[in-house]
């Protein structure tokens, strides 16, 4: 397999600190010839918090862990229904020399789009804003997918992406989502989709593969 093509890993339901512990682990290993890899999983219920994050944008963890990362952004909530994406890669190994992290993300945001729009949901960014939101409707401006990043000195990332497909909404109103008061948040289900957790976490991976390799 060719290394800029990530190898996807299945993690299942697991607990945020042991992944987060295991990403870093796999990071401090790599060497050069170390398969990229897209870690799939699903979480049970946990608030994280970005290194620059105001510990104040939890308003009411409701007994819900708060981990302390060192990833980018504010506060977000993982839980049971959410597809979340880890990307360890090595930046430095595109077709057309180092991708940059500007770019990494833009190819991020747009797998997600593209997966949403495979469901007839309409998805977009927001300046200064990472992750994406709906971008018409009822519920237009609603986050729906988040991102958070870590980008060491040698040019190696892990943490990832976020995806609501069928959650329990509520603990998001128990922060200030990405340090945004009121954000409003919600899943696929609520945007009239029913698809299976596996699918679309498939669906993203997918995305995100075809996006990589096009470098």
């Amino acid at each position: 397999m060719a290394p800029n093509v990530p190898v996807v890993v299945q993690r299942g339901l697991e607990a945020y600190e042991q992944t987060f512990s295991a990403m870093r682990a796999f990071t401090d290993a790599r060497t050069p010839e170390t398969a990229d890899e897209l870690w799939v999983v699903e979480h049970p219920p946990v608030f994280t918090l970005g290194l620059g994050a105001d510990r104040a944008h939890v308003l009411d963890a409701h007994r819900i862990p708060v981990v302390q990362t060192d990833r980018g952004g504010e506060v977000t909530y993982h839980g049971p229904g959410q597809v979340v994406v880890y990307l360890l890669i090595d930046l430095r190994r595109s077709k057309g020399g180092r991708l940059y992290a500007r770019e990494f993300v833009h190819k991020i945001e747009q797998a997600m789009i593209d997966t949403l729009a495979a469901y007839n949901l309409p998805g977009e960014r927001k300046a200064g804003a990472p992750g994406i939101y709906v971008a018409q409707g009822t519920w237009q401006g609603a986050k729906i997918g988040a991102l958070g990043l870590k980008v060491r000195g040698n040019g190696c990332t892990y943490h990832g992406v976020s995806l609501n497909v069928d959650m329990d909404l509520a603990p998001f109103s128990w922060i200030n989502p990405c340090g945004y008061a009121g954000l409003a948040t919600v899943d696929m289900k609520t945007l009239g989709v029913s698809a299976v957790l596996p699918e679309v976490q498939a669906a993203l991976a997918g995305r995100l593969i075809e996006g990589l390799a096009i470098n």
